[in-house]
């Protein structure tokens, strides 16, 4: 969320310990108390100057000019002519106005003299008439003051001009210890409830907490009390973040929002400190909302640091323990907490009378990926034949943020070849994108390589359909998307929550077709089959020590499985099975993938015809349907081809080009696909 969102309270007063609420009292303002200060200094200044040098522009000439003014009777008699000496100085110096040439304009002169050598001056001046009245400048501290009063100035208008500044950062010298929660202002959160879709169980139980705050009688009455903490869990990308901000648009009380990040710095102390004002903030808004968003980043499990040391860390997480249920415990104070590991959270935070309620925010299903695409569809312009019933039951597994990249893609895909509206076209095309990376028609393949691939998806292809229990053929390529060279991708009829032991051993064997056709057809290998080799020995190996589906190895668990490593935790233990156990899943976990081999191998020779004929089709069309493989193992080839790709523009050829040391190979592929991918 952006820090425009954030505002001041709902009284308008910003919140206690200088959390940092935006704002109008953020915003630069015009200081005019410093510019009227640097005007009058300027103008004293100036007056300064013009207090030292009276009367203008002094001229300075030599005293032959003067004398010659003197005998062509050119001083001004009317104003005094003054022969000023000052301390310290060799010479005197004459200041009267005089005009230098017969037309000339009297001006203000000053000339310098030395009564030592030139006694006779005051004879001079007295036979015309003139006569110089004697002043001696002895104003030292006059001077003085003058001297320094244009710095003095100077520095007073510095001051008033960076006095906020000085302010501000001897504040922040002592706001290290300050929470850094901002709260959230509702005219700027727009987020509600039916913003937010896909989660609806969760979306229930946190909807139950806004209605406590808005009616506590309700639930009181029966003897319920207002939960401590809610602890929100998923995925990334399921919306856990957009669930609290749809609470704070829900809530009629203030929201405050804050990383688990922001209680971390490097001096000691500061996190406990944080957490402390944090809730100090909270109990004089109370009834109020707190969301600690990535909690784990401040709520790790204690005692399971690498080295010694006190941990700051720890004792923040002490502070929030105590806070949220000690004995100085106030009730009003709701912590809303949002993690994606759940697994390294420490026991004592997650105890109720901590966090009464851990609200799960999993995948959506196919219903809810229809109600997320429908939210986003309303920011973009849909054509009217579009079915997003049927763009949901394609993308099984996606999250909300994915799916809201894929409208997002989609809506850029049909901007660029300048539709009027986003076709189903563009969301199938986005949603490939989206899940196994993009095309790259211009990678130069060579036609052995483009040869090798297409018999290597075929085998995946046509193992998919001649087995079972596998998922239906969505499509199958050669044109280089993502990392790989070529994909063979399925796509389920419905959501799946669990595998069964057929399923998981006939994709074993479609797995190895990729591997099994090269072998057959062209009676060699390429390394292309590292990626079906690791997914192939990872299923494996889950089946043997996770599931319990090997006949020899029992319904035992061999090995404490996490879906994340926690290193401080994971790096001390221990096998829990001995050596001669291990070498038995080790052949166990052999076995299937050698048998997986052999049935495909079988399969592969029996249908060798069928394989080549989709290679070929492959090789012509490049990417082909479920449909057309299906034709192919029907009839023997395609009743309604493909439209033939338009070959890709080259780039100009590079002079001294050089090739790249190792090509991307059809085993590098995300989660997903089967075969160059899986």
């Amino acid at each position: 969320m952006s820090d425009s969102e954030f505002r001041n309270g709902p009284q308008g007063k910003r919140p206690a310990g200088g959390g940092g609420g935006g704002g109008g009292g953020n915003e630069p303002q015009f200081n005019w108390r410093a510019l009227l200060l640097l005007a009058l200094a300027a103008a004293l200044i100036g007056g300064a100057f013009l207090y030292r040098t009276p009367g203008g522009t002094i001229r300075e000439v030599p005293y032959s000019a003067f004398h010659s003014a003197v005998e062509n009777k050119w001083v001004d008699t009317s104003k005094p002519l003054e022969l000023v000496s000052e301390p310290g100085a060799i010479n005197d110096h004459l200041q009267g106005y005089s005009k230098f040439s017969e037309a000339g304009p009297s001006e203000h002169f000053r000339a310098q003299v030395n009564l030592q050598y030139n006694t006779d001056l005051r004879e001079f001046l007295k036979e015309h008439g003139l006569e110089a009245n004697p002043r001696a400048d002895t104003n030292v501290m006059g001077a003085t003051i003058m001297s320094f009063l244009p710095v003095a100035m100077f520095l007073l208008v510095l001051y008033f001009l960076f006095r906020q500044q000085i302010r501000s950062a001897g504040r922040g010298a002592l706001n290290f210890g300050k929470s850094k929660a901002r709260v959230m202002s509702r005219d700027k959160n727009k987020v509600t409830f039916k913003d937010v879709a896909g989660v609806e169980e969760a979306k229930e139980e946190v909807s139950e907490i806004v209605e406590f705050l808005r009616d506590p009688k309700r639930f009181q009455k029966l003897g319920g009390r207002i939960p401590k903490g809610v602890l929100m869990v998923g995925s990334p990308g399921t919306g856990k973040t957009l669930l609290a901000r749809a609470i704070a648009g829900e809530a009629d009380v203030p929201f405050f929002s804050i990383s688990g990040s922001d209680f971390v710095e490097m001096f000691v102390g500061v996190g406990a400190s944080r957490v402390r004002d944090m809730f100090e903030q909270g109990k004089k808004s109370a009834p109020c909302l707190i969301f600690i968003d990535e909690i784990d980043a401040v709520g790790r499990h204690r005692g399971h640091g690498l080295g010694g040391g006190h941990d700051e860390r720890e004792q923040t997480l002490n502070a929030l323990l105590v806070e949220m249920d000690g004995f100085d415990t106030q009730e009003g104070v709701i912590i809303i907490a949002a993690t994606n590991r759940p697994d390294v959270l420490d026991p004592a935070l997650l105890r109720p009378g901590r966090f009464d309620r851990q609200i799960t925010v999993a995948l959506p299903d196919v219903h809810g990926r229809e109600e997320i695409l429908r939210v986003h569809a309303k920011k973009v312009k849909l054509a009217e034949e579009v079915d997003l019933g049927i763009i949901a039951r394609g993308t099984p597994g996606f999250s909300g943020a994915e799916l809201a990249n894929v409208m997002n893609e989609a809506a850029l895909l049909a901007a660029r070849r300048g539709l009027k509206g986003i076709t189903r076209s563009e969301l199938e095309e986005a949603r490939d994108k989206v899940r196994w990376g993009k095309e790259r028609r211009s990678l130069a393949m060579s036609d052995k390589e483009k040869e090798n691939t297409a018999y290597h998806e075929a085998g995946h292809a046509l193992l998919g359909l001649l087995l079972e229990h596998t998922d239906p053929l969505h499509k199958v390529t050669i044109i280089p998307r993502g990392p790989s060279l070529g994909s063979t991708m399925y796509l389920p009829v419905e959501d799946k929550y669990t595998q069964r032991k057929n399923e998981l051993l006939d994709r074993l064997v479609m797995i190895m077709g990729g591997r099994v056709a090269e072998e057959i057809v062209f009676g060699d290998v390429t390394n292309g089959a590292r990626g079906d080799i690791n997914q192939a020995t990872d299923i494996s190996r889950r089946m043997v020590c996770e599931w319990g589906m090997s006949d020899k190895m029992g319904m035992v668990e061999y090995g404490e499985h996490q879906e994340h490593v926690f290193l401080g935790r994971d790096i001390s233990r221990s096998r829990n099975y001995s050596e001669a156990t291990a070498q038995e899943i080790d052949h166990e976990v052999h076995s299937l993938c050698d048998n997986a081999y052999q049935k495909a191998k079988q399969l592969l020779i029996e249908h060798k015809a069928t394989l080549e004929t989709i290679a070929k089709a492959l090789l012509e069309y490049e990417t082909l349907d479920g449909a057309h493989i299906k034709e192919i193992m029907d009839t023997g080839n395609i009743q309604n081809p493909p439209v033939p790709p338009r070959p890709p523009n080259q780039p100009p050829p590079l002079r001294n080009r050089t090739e790249p040391e190792s090509t991307p190979t059809v085993s590098d592929l995300p989660p997903g696909l089967s075969g160059a991918p899986a």
